[in-house]
């Protein structure tokens, strides 16, 4: 038998190469190349069969466009995420670390769905007995749940065909194969082929499908890149696999808002939403202590109070500057502003940064809550204990306008604060009963109505 030739494939842009580069010819990215079995070319009565099913010409004036009705999950933050609901012909990947929850809140769904809905569950990774374990640790009413323990391809869409569920879960796509290719499962042409065969399946048929995606050791969904542009929603599980709070995140969809955030406990039956997120983002300390601001950050369509806390010290040799949950650059810029438009010094100090309960605020509008937690632990006197600040602070000094300011002030009323330090672009029409609004437009203002609020 004659050796199978290899060629090197390009995990980001799936391009082919005869012999190892530690560039991509294809895309130009660095060290993605990896060893394949090269395939065999497909026959032509294939690209025959493909050709006879293409579409029609039409303009946009003839298609008569439709809203389709959302059908919810039974999981009220997964909705969120996903925009209402699931969507007929919606594509989702979710991708997260192993032991997250991915399984565990797609069980739950489909437990839920299958009051309603035909549903079908295809587990490449555990037996038929784990996935009935989990279901009977979780307490889930699902013994009526389809189950489908397979990884070859060809063999779920005959099942697919023949059954014709509503929602189908693929627990992985990294764990299916076809017989087409060569290949061993997980690899870069095997993922985007049964990827692509499935989500063409999904699409003609009308059915919900939602590929679970394994992650590489830098938190990116492992296989080719085309896999998260050709399905609707790409969700992220983040959290730390040591605490009990998950978050899960949209980066994309194509039926909603992205960018929304759910967040979910885990508890001994399984994952739990959280109705009010913001209480797991703020410490609750018995007196106001210095180096700590509450600023609200827009999650999606969500606004949510983080608590940040800063912690300045004088540095015994270099000094250092750390952060969590924010950017590590932005916290060196905005140490500049501060000291040549407020006039602080923390040049010998050390500085420490970090969003309590793990979030991760990547908005600018962070910069003027951060700039007071670091006032705050240098002078060593408290903020006020039920003020909030948010606004995005700019090289010149000047405090720019956050978006959906009046959601922010709004929400920040609603948990109890009586005071916000804003810019002054964000500043309400209205007076927001219970909250007594300062608006600024630079920061040596922001630092001067800080020192009046101590007073």
């Amino acid at each position: 038998m004659a050796k199978a030739k290899s060629v090197y494939i390009c995990t980001e842009c799936g391009g082919q190469s005869s012999k190892w580069q530690g560039q991509c010819p294809a895309c130009g990215n660095w060290n993605t190349l990896v060893e394949g079995v090269a395939e065999q070319p497909s026959s032509s009565a294939r690209f025959a069969a493909l050709a006879a099913s293409s579409g029609k010409l039409q303009t946009l004036g003839e298609i008569d466009p439709r809203e389709a009705p959302r059908q919810s999950t039974g999981v009220e933050e997964l909705d969120r995420v996903l925009g209402g609901g699931l969507v007929p012909g919606m594509v989702v990947l979710i991708g997260g670390d192993p032991g997250i929850g991915k399984s565990t809140l797609l069980l739950q769904a489909l437990a839920s769905l299958l009051r309603t809905q035909k549903v079908l569950y295809v587990s490449g990774e555990e037996s038929a007995e784990q996935v009935a374990l989990r279901a009977q640790r979780l307490q889930l009413d699902a013994k009526g749940l389809p189950l489908l323990p397979e990884i070859s391809l060809e063999k779920i869409l005959n099942v697919l065909r023949d059954t014709r569920p509503q929602v189908v879960v693929i627990d992985s796509i990294q764990t299916m194969y076809s017989e087409v290719l060569q290949s061993a499962p997980g690899s870069v042409a095997q993922v985007r082929e049964c990827s692509a065969q499935l989500t063409r399946h999904a699409k003609s048929n009308g059915m919900v499908m939602v590929l679970v995606g394994h992650v590489t050791k830098d938190g990116a969904l492992a296989g080719p890149r085309v896999l998260e542009h050709i399905v609707d929603t790409v969700l992220y599980f983040e959290g730390d696999t040591h605490s009990s709070f998950r978050l899960v995140r949209a980066f994309k969809n194509r039926f909603g808002a992205v960018n929304e955030l759910g967040v979910f406990a885990m508890t001994d039956k399984g994952l739990r939403g959280v109705s009010n997120p913001s209480a797991l983002f703020l410490s609750q300390h018995p007196q106001p202590v210095p180096g700590s601001c509450v600023m609200v950050t827009q999650e999606g369509t969500r606004p949510l109070l983080v608590e940040i806390q800063a912690l300045v010290d004088a540095a015994h040799m270099n000094p250092r500057r750390l952060s969590v949950g924010l950017e590590q650059n932005r916290l060196a810029m905005l140490l500049a502003v501060l000291h040549r438009h407020g006039g602080i010094q923390c040049a010998d100090q050390d500085v420490f940064i970090n969003a309590v309960g793990g979030v991760k605020i990547t908005e600018p509008a962070a910069d003027l809550a951060v700039s007071l937690a670091i006032v705050s632990s240098l002078s060593g006197r408290a903020l006020p204990r039920k003020l909030v600040a948010f606004g995005e602070v700019g090289l010149a000094g000047e405090i720019r306008p956050a978006p959906r300011g009046q959601e922010r002030l709004k929400e920040a009323a609603k948990l109890g604060f009586e005071m916000a330090l804003i810019p002054s672009s964000n500043a309400p029409k209205q007076d927001i009963p219970g909250m007594k609004v300062i608006a600024v437009e630079r920061i040596d203002q922001a630092l001067t109505a800080l020192r009046e609020l101590h007073q």
